[in-house]
């Protein structure tokens, strides 16, 4: 079995912004849970323009750990890209993705590990629950994870996130996709791969507020949707439809009682009510076309998915 020679390798993508606070504890327990499996391994640290002292405590930690690997982007890419730039320098057997703030905890990869030299392309870490989290993200965690099951043309797994191992065979075809509008989950599944689910429970934040608010879960779950389904065009479709349907029969009625009854003049209130009606419906049907064309735009344009400032030790 190839991964199993001498030579094989971890490598660890950690995407960061403002963690500051979290560097230190994250790198200890981090550390430990590496040192455990026995392999050899690198840390690569992705600075995503953070505004605090980030880069400068990752440089501080690189002078004592040569392991440690430091890719300082040109500004905030968010961590989609992130994530698709330490795959990019990533050079292990197996990679793993894991956040600084300690929410997915280090010392459950080596149970990933083991399960990939069992033979599993892809193990990923699914949470039992959310602690430390508004009862707003953890609902609307479920509700995504439970629509896109039911519109997306792939499955993404329940309450799964970015933590996981993937086998290099996964992290090359992955290499290979470079989409500008990343949804990394979708991906990580569209790819397939033999897959194995680990359980655990996840953590509050170590130290920081969460990045995330309403409007980028939002946003977050546009993206998804748009980039692993066409559902929202047909269901602009159907609409556009059912209400050709049903003005075509009242246009039927309208004729009919005019004929029986005459043409009485009020009917300015319903009037107004159906043309708000249909101009909100046109609206929203021009939104989600304007969605989808909005991403042709942004592929046609060809720009590079990031930029890099500066390398320490790649």
């Amino acid at each position: 079995m190839d991964k199993m020679k001498a030579s094989q390798l971890l490598s660890i993508v950690v995407p960061m912004y403002n963690e500051a606070e979290n560097i230190g504890p994250f790198y200890e327990r981090l550390k430990k849970a590496l040192d455990n499996i026995g392999e050899s391994y690198e840390i690569i640290c992705l600075n995503d323009g953070s505004t605090d002292a980030t880069l400068e405590n990752l440089l501080k930690l690189r002078e004592k750990d040569p392991n440690i690997k430091v890719v300082d982007l040109s500004r905030n890419f968010g961590k989609e890209i992130v994530l698709t730039a330490g795959l990019d320098f990533s050079s292990g057997m197996a990679v793993i993705p894991i956040d600084a703030d300690l929410q997915d905890p280090p010392e459950l990869i080596p149970q990933l590990v083991a399960k990939w030299k069992e033979g599993y392309e892809v193990v990923y870490a699914v949470r039992k629950s959310r602690l430390g989290e508004s009862l707003f993200k953890k609902l609307s965690a479920h509700l995504f994870y439970r629509l896109a099951e039911k519109i997306m043309d792939i499955n993404i797994p329940r309450d799964t996130g970015d933590f996981r191992l993937m086998d290099r065979s996964a992290v090359d075809a992955l290499k290979n996709m470079r989409e500008r509008n990343r949804f990394m989950k979708g991906l990580f599944a569209w790819v397939g791969f033999k897959q194995f689910a680990i359980y655990y429970e996840r953590d509050p934040r170590h130290k920081g507020k969460t990045k995330w608010n309403f409007f980028k879960l939002l946003n977050f779950a546009i993206e998804g949707i748009t980039s692993f389904s066409y559902v929202p065009l047909r269901l602009a479709t159907y609409i556009g439809l059912v209400i050709a349907l049903m003005s075509f029969f009242y246009a039927a009625y309208i004729m009919i009682s005019t004929l029986i009854y005459g043409n009485p003049v009020p009917g300015y209130p319903s009037l107004i009510t159906i043309i708000l009606f249909l101009g909100g419906v046109q609206l929203i049907c021009i939104g989600i076309m304007g969605e989808y064309m909005g991403r042709i735009y942004n592929e046609v344009k060809q720009r590079p998915v990031y930029i890099i400032r500066k390398k320490f030790g790649l």
